[in-house]
C-alpha cells in the first residue's frame, strides 16, 4: 500500500476545487454589496419588518402553511458578486466583490483572488491572487487557506516551502475542508511535514471518504485491504474501491475490475469485470485498453471480437504499452480485420468515415455568432487596487531559477 500511495506524494496534490463547486459564503447575513453606479437599485425588506399584506389571506390556510410561508421568506440580500462570477461576469463580480474585501470579508476576498488565480476578466497574476489569499485566509475562509497551501505546495507566487504548505493544509482541515484532510493524510504517509503515523493517516482518510472524496475513497479502500494503520479487511476495501468506481475515478475502476476478476474481497464476475474494464478503457487508459482487448480476444466475459480486440491493442500501443501475450492471442487475426480495427482506432471516439457520413465528418462546423452581452457593464476595474501582501510573512515573487 505505502508503495503504491508515496508516489503519488511527488506530484501536485489536490487541484482547487472552483468556487462554483464551493460557494465560499458563509451561512447568515452578509453585508450588502455596494451596487455599480448603472446597476438598479434593489430593495430589501429588513429582516424584522412585517411582510406587506397585498390583501385578505385565501381561505384555508392553514397555520402551518403560514409559518412555512414566513420561515422561507428571503432574509438575506442577493449575493450579486458570486451571482456574477457563477454567470461569467468577472469584471462585474470583481466591481461588486471589491468593497466588501476591503471590509475584511473573506469570502469577498476569496473570490477576488481565484479572478486573479485563473485570469479570468484580467491578467493573471499569482502573486496577486497569494496576497488575496492569504488575507481571507487570515479571516478564517477555509477554502482560502487550502489554495494558499497549495501555492505554499509548489511554489506559485509564492516561495516554495513545503513546511508552511503542510501548515496551512492542517489549518484547513481543522476548520473541516475535507480534501485538507485527504492532503493531511497523504502528509502522515509520507512522514516528513507531518508526524509519520499510518493511524493518523488513516483515520483522516476515513473521514474524506466517508464525505465521499473518490481519491479518498480508493486510497482508504487500499489500506483497509492491506491492513496499514488499521486492520486487514479486504471487503470492506473492495466497498470503499467500488465507491471511488462510480464516481469515475479511473485508477479504481481498474483495480475493481481487477477484484472482481480475481474475486478478491469481492465475489467473482469476470462479466463486471469486462464492464469495469470497459469503461476505464474508453475513459483513455492503456491499461484498461489492455486488459480489456485480451477479455474480446478470448471471449471472457463478453462475446470473443478479435477486430475490436486489436483496435484496443492499437490504441494501448499509442500510449506506449505492448504487450506480447495479446499479440499471440491477436496472431490468428485476418489481414482485413486487423486493417478494418487499425482504421478504427485512427479516429477513436468517433467512427470512420464512409459515404454516408463523410461529408458530415469533414465538414467544418458552422460558427455561431458571440451571444450579445449585458446591456451594460461596469468600468473595468484597476488591478492595483488589490492589497499587496506585508514583506515579513506575506507572498514574494519566486526568484528566478
Amino acid at each position: 500500500m505505502i508503495a503504491r500511495l508515496l508516489p503519488w506524494l511527488t506530484l501536485p496534490l489536490l487541484v482547487l476545487p472552483t468556487l462554483a463547486q464551493e460557494a465560499p459564503i458563509p451561512a447568515g447575513p452578509r453585508p450588502s454589496p455596494r451596487p455599480a453606479a448603472d446597476a438598479p437599485a434593489v430593495e430589501t425588506p429588513a429582516p424584522d419588518a412585517p411582510a406587506e399584506q397585498t390583501g385578505p389571506a385565501p381561505e384555508g390556510d392553514s397555520p402551518a402553511e403560514a409559518i412555512s410561508s414566513e420561515i422561507f421568506r428571503p432574509q438575506v440580500p442577493p449575493d450579486y458578486a458570486f451571482g456574477a462570477f457563477q454567470r461569467g461576469y468577472f469584471l462585474t463580480a470583481l466591481e461588486y466583490a471589491l468593497p466588501r474585501a476591503e471590509q475584511g470579508d473573506a469570502a469577498a476576498q476569496t473570490l477576488i483572488a481565484e479572478i486573479y488565480a485563473k485570469g479570468l476578466g484580467i491578467a493573471q497574476n499569482a502573486e496577486r491572487a497569494a496576497g488575496w489569499y492569504k488575507l481571507a485566509s487570515d479571516n478564517g475562509d477555509r477554502l482560502a487557506t487550502f489554495a494558499l497551501a497549495l501555492y505554499y505546495q509548489d511554489g506559485i507566487g509564492v516561495p516554495k516551502d513545503r513546511a508552511k504548505a503542510a501548515e496551512l493544509f492542517k489549518k484547513a482541515a481543522d476548520a473541516g475542508y475535507i480534501p485538507a484532510k485527504y492532503n493531511m493524510a497523504l502528509l502522515h504517509v509520507e512522514g516528513i511535514y507531518a508526524s509519520p503515523s499510518l493511524t493518523d493517516a488513516a483515520a483522516l482518510m476515513k473521514e474524506a471518504a466517508d464525505a465521499e472524496l473518490p481519491e479518498a475513497q480508493y486510497d482508504y479502500g487500499t489500506m483497509l485491504i492491506e491492513g496499514a494503520g488499521l486492520p486487514p479487511d479486504p471487503e470492506g476495501g473492495a466497498r470503499y474501491i467500488a465507491l471511488a468506481a462510480e464516481q469515475g475515478l479511473v485508477p479504481a475502476q481498474i483495480d475493481y475490475a481487477t477484484m472482481l476478476y480475481l474475486g478478491q474481497g469481492i465475489e467473482k464476475d469476470v462479466e463486471q469485470a469486462a464492464s469495469w474494464y470497459e469503461r476505464a478503457a474508453e475513459a483513455g487508459n492503456a491499461v484498461a485498453q489492455n486488459r480489456y482487448a485480451k477479455l474480446l480476444a478470448v471471449g471472457e466475459g463478453v462475446p470473443l471480437d478479435l477486430e475490436e480486440a486489436a483496435m484496443w491493442r492499437s490504441l494501448s500501443r499509442r500510449q506506449g504499452l505492448s504487450d506480447p501475450a495479446l499479440d499471440r492471442l491477436l496472431v490468428s487475426i485476418p489481414p482485413e480485420s486487423l486493417d478494418a480495427a487499425e482504421e478504427r482506432a485512427r479516429f477513436w471516439p468517433s467512427e470512420p468515415p464512409t459515404p454516408e457520413n463523410a461529408e458530415t465528418t469533414l465538414q467544418p462546423p458552422t460558427a455561431t455568432p458571440p451571444e450579445a452581452g449585458p446591456a451594460a457593464l461596469p468600468t473595468p476595474t484597476d488591478t492595483d487596487q488589490a492589497p499587496a501582501a506585508a514583506p515579513a510573512d506575506g507572498p514574494a515573487t519566486p526568484e528566478a531559477p
